[in-house]
């Protein structure tokens, strides 16, 4: 096979894969440039619009673990095309809801749908690739394609409800997703599957425990930390956790396998991934709300200001995979994450008069060094895990990266709404997100000791 050939294959399975998530990442985007739209329409109010945010998020941080299972009992490339039929289907209510009930019960399905496909994903691209330096340059490139989508969600979405209306932001899905049900018939195959017990009792805990957390980080600020609601959901949330752990360390058939967990760089490798969503969202929803509050940005604006800052993360994915074919992996996550820690440290002097350059310089670097870090991430996980336990690791990557993401908005939100003036949000948030990172680099420099991948 000349090598042209083989390129054009890699990167039509590559497309294949991707093509689930980016049309996931772009829906998720694509509907925050709607919601005005939607809630004057099914006259929505703030909490439920939330709802129909987050509701997505919700499902599919819960479910991922459960994906990742179905995938190894019932073959990844099976459980891919499943879960993407669960997605249009989600889609198709959501373009047909009457009302915001409806809405945001359309969406929580679209979150099930990407709980399956989405660890089965990067289990078929660890299936796909046999040669390691290939799939790591595969994984940068996916990760590529993933960010490329989340930057141009807005636009996109925006675009869509100018010229049709918000629920074209849905009914786009429907043809995408059959296209990827058609390309992954053709071009994947279908590994051997890895039969195991689906343990429902745990997947049962860990659904409730993330809803109850969900639900105490969404609530928490509308109806008070102390409200009786949310209290019961946090109570909710530390009771079914420590049931969780308690059956995870003595029951016979655990969530994820106990081989896993013999090397240190998988726990490692998965803090780095919540520590990094944790800033990631929680800066973006940060700057979101700077731009326009003490910036006097309108929303079209305030995307066009994020738009450099947001492409830094696609160009360090683009640069991901040839630094880590010649470096291995710990060195990128080393680098990236206390690059992006110094940053957020000197991010500490931003007040609502620093120039634009200033700020898009500071957090255009920081990105820049998380967006080589993240692809490194993904592939010392999908190492450790090898193909025997790919579906099950990447779905416990993806659950606590979501995860991350709603505790770094919350914990953002919590601090917007304690301090008064953006002089002192401003330094508080970036402080927080400056640890986080140097835990995450701290994490990488004692756990992580894959070995080193040659250059060609």
């Amino acid at each position: 096979m000349s090598s042209s050939v083989r390129r054009y294959g890699n990167f039509l399975i590559l497309a294949t894969l991707a093509c689930g998530f980016v049309m996931a990442m772009i829906d998720v985007t694509a509907v925050n440039v709607a919601l005005s739209d939607i809630a004057r329409d099914l006259a929505i109010p703030l909490a439920g619009l939330v709802w129909v945010v987050d509701g997505y998020t919700l499902t599919f941080a819960a479910l991922l673990l459960a994906g990742g299972a179905l995938a190894d009992r019932y073959g990844p490339k099976a459980v891919y095309q499943g879960g993407l039929g669960v997605f249009i289907l989600g889609s198709v209510l959501c373009g047909t809801a009457p009302d915001g009930v409806f809405l945001t019960a359309a969406r929580l399905l679209q979150g099930a749908g990407a709980a399956l496909f989405m660890p089965s994903s990067l289990s078929l691209l660890t299936h796909s690739f046999d040669d390691e330096q290939v799939r790591t340059r595969m994984l940068g490139m996916w990760s590529a394609l993933v960010g490329v989508a989340g930057a141009s969600g807005p636009l996109i979405g925006g675009v869509l409800v100018h010229q049709f209306g918000w629920r074209s932001v849905f009914w786009v899905n429907v043809p995408l997703g059959l296209l990827a049900i058609v390309l992954a018939q053709l071009v994947l195959r279908a590994p051997a599957r890895q039969p195991r017990d689906l343990s429902l009792w745990s997947h049962a805990l860990g659904v409730a425990a993330l809803a109850g957390l969900s639900f105490m980080l969404i609530e928490g600020p509308v109806l008070g930390w102390l409200s009786p609601q949310v209290l019961s959901a946090g109570v909710l949330a530390v009771l079914c956790a420590a049931l969780l752990l308690r059956r995870e360390r003595r029951g016979g058939h655990p969530l994820l396998p106990r081989a896993l967990f013999h090397s240190s760089s998988f726990g490692a490798a998965n803090g780095v991934g919540f520590l990094i969503n944790f800033c990631v969202f929680g800066q973006l929803f940060l700057l979101s709300l700077f731009l326009q509050q003490a910036g006097g940005a309108d929303a079209l604006r305030s995307g066009l200001l994020l738009l450099p800052m947001m492409a830094a993360y696609t160009v360090g994915n683009f640069l991901a995979g040839g630094i880590a074919a010649r470096h291995g992996t710990r060195l990128p996550m080393l680098a990236g994450l206390l690059t992006a820690s110094v940053m957020a440290l000197v991010l500490m002097g931003l007040r609502p008069a620093t120039p634009y350059a200033l700020l898009a310089l500071g957090t255009g670097i920081m990105n820049l060094a998380i967006g080589i870090a993240i692809p490194a991430m993904t592939a010392t996980v999908m190492r450790v895990a090898g193909k025997q336990h790919a579906n099950s690791a990447a779905a416990a990557l993806n659950a606590n990266r979501q995860i991350g993401a709603l505790v770094g908005v919350a914990l953002v939100g919590s601090i917007l709404h304690m301090t008064p003036s953006w002089p002192v949000r401003l330094p508080l948030a970036y402080a927080i997100m400056a640890l986080a990172y140097g835990l995450a680099a701290g994490l990488v420099y004692q756990h992580v000791r894959l070995p080193q991948v040659r250059a060609a």
